[in-house]
């Protein structure tokens, strides 16, 4: 029986997905749990799973933006054919379907052109395969950019001749006057009737290596470089590719509204047109938290447990306030202010392209070297591309810091679903009068922007006094 492969719903926000790629061929056989796709959404890239087992039939080319639900594949029992519209053939390996694609595919139902390198969609005649368009990975097509590569130069070797990094990279390394003598770029052949680029031939050749006695994981058995790293590990790589453009935006650039972008912008214009929001601005004094942290570091040096940075200092500090004031560890809903049972304390994290906020459970009940673990693993997850869905979701509380900035007082803006979001400055010197002397201090501004609809402006200004206590006198943090 045929089982649908739907584009699934990752956490409680998300509305739609990116088909990054395709990680098995049409027609290959998938077991339950072998991994179908790479997913980008509007958070994160996360690989898909098979949830039954047969062979795998893609109605959705990589590339497109799909509503999740979507129908985006069909799991057949051998000889069985997709039933319905949206499951037409598609051409062998093309991974582009020849019939009817799923309803509302990018608002009209057609096969969107994929971009060349330079943003623009590319229309060019039976290109790897697939008549009247060029396909290849996002990350293709970032590699191409950089270094002004047009892709309707580049063989592909993914499916249905899809232009993989690796193939743009190849074409690179493969350009005269960098490597070396290549040789024509035709396809060499190993004895065993293997295929192999020219750049491969070359690295088997440094490396000693024979390529009749190599497995290639390429398609038809095509041997990769990667093939060839498995025998012997790769030496330092030298930078043989043409100079690239700056990748950091420039006068003249357009960065689309999209993904995480996108994701952004409509969550913060959504914020601020459906709250009532406003900011305190409350200087704390942090002489205490420098000093023990300053002890923390000598009488820990030798154990493993981790010495807390003055933001999980911070972070403790807010959720135990939340205690004494629920009304800001709360949500506005039709009928209501509503106040949350847990606090889950999420954090910003800066991360190319925008930001992310994992989020850290049951915070007040985390030991403070506890709570320091779990915000480095998870900020370094969320800068590596490694968090998943779930640790993103569930924040009733945010705090957010520009102090590595060197900025003092911002206005952060609120996480809809939530009525506060603490910012943290920079730690900085202020001066504090005694008997007419001054006195060199330490010092932080903290902003509190608060939904008005849930919240006044005496409680949130009590809640921020509350904050700045127990900074004063850190030991109660630890436990």
């Amino acid at each position: 029986m045929a089982v649908e492969v739907l584009l699934p719903k990752i956490g409680l926000t998300m509305q739609e997905g990116t088909i990054d790629e395709w990680l098995v061929p049409a027609g290959a056989a998938v077991a339950e749990g072998d991994a179908l796709l790479r997913l980008a959404t509007d958070k994160v890239d996360v690989d898909v799973e098979a949830e039954a087992g047969g062979l795998f039939h893609p109605v959705v080319p990589a590339g497109v933006t799909v509503p999740t639900g979507s129908v985006i594949g069909w799991l057949l029992a051998e000889g069985e054919h997709p039933p319905g519209p949206a499951g037409t053939p598609m051409p062998e390996g093309s991974g582009v379907g020849a019939g009817t694609s799923p309803p509302a595919l990018n608002g009209t139902g057609a096969v969107p052109a994929v971009p060349s390198a330079n943003g623009a969609e590319s229309a060019v005649p039976s290109v790897n395969g697939i008549a009247g368009r060029l396909l290849s990975s996002p990350n293709a097509r970032r590699v191409a950019t950089a270094a002004d590569v047009d892709l309707t130069a580049v063989r592909g070797t993914g499916p249905g001749g899809r232009i993989v990094s690796e193939d743009v990279e190849e074409f690179l390394a493969a350009l005269p006057g960098d490597l070396g003598d290549l040789g024509d770029l035709g396809e060499p052949v190993a004895p065993g009737g293997t295929s192999y680029s020219p750049l491969v031939r070359k690295l088997a050749k440094e490396r000693g290596i024979d390529l009749s006695e190599v497995n290639g994981t390429g398609p038809g058995g095509r041997i990769r470089r990667s093939d060839l790293d498995a025998v012997t590990p790769a030496p330092p790589r030298r930078d043989t590719a043409p100079p690239r453009r700056d990748a950091a935006p420039r006068p003249g650039d357009v960065i689309p509204l999209t993904g995480m972008r996108g994701t952004i912008a409509r969550r913060m214009h959504a914020s601020l047109q459906e709250m009532a929001q406003l900011t305190h601005g409350y200087e704390v004094r942090m002489d205490a938290v420098v000093s023990l942290r300053d002890r923390l570091k000598e009488e820990w040096a030798d154990s493993d447990l981790p010495v807390p940075s003055i933001n999980d200092f911070l972070l403790k500090a807010a959720a135990l306030a939340l205690r004494e004031h629920p009304l800001l560890n709360a949500t506005v809903r039709e009928d209501g202010v509503h106040l949350l049972d847990g606090i889950h304390l999420g954090f910003a994290v800066a991360v190319p392209g925008g930001l992310m906020v994992p989020v850290i459970e049951d915070a007040v009940q985390l030991p403070l070297p506890e709570m320091a673990r779990r915000s480095r693993d998870l900020a370094r997850a969320a800068r590596e591309g490694r968090i998943s869905p779930a640790q993103l979701e569930g924040a009733t509380f945010t705090v957010t810091s520009l102090g590595g900035y060197g900025v003092d007082f911002f206005t952060p803006v609120i996480n809809p679903g939530n009525v506060a979001i603490l910012g943290v400055g920079r730690l900085r010197d202020g001066v504090e009068w005694a008997d007419d002397r001054p006195l060199r201090t330490r010092v932080l501004t903290l902003s509190l922007t608060f939904d008005h609809r849930a919240v006044d402006g005496a409680p949130a200004a009590e809640y921020l006094r509350i904050v700045g206590d127990l900074l004063s006198r850190p030991l109660r943090l630890l436990v």
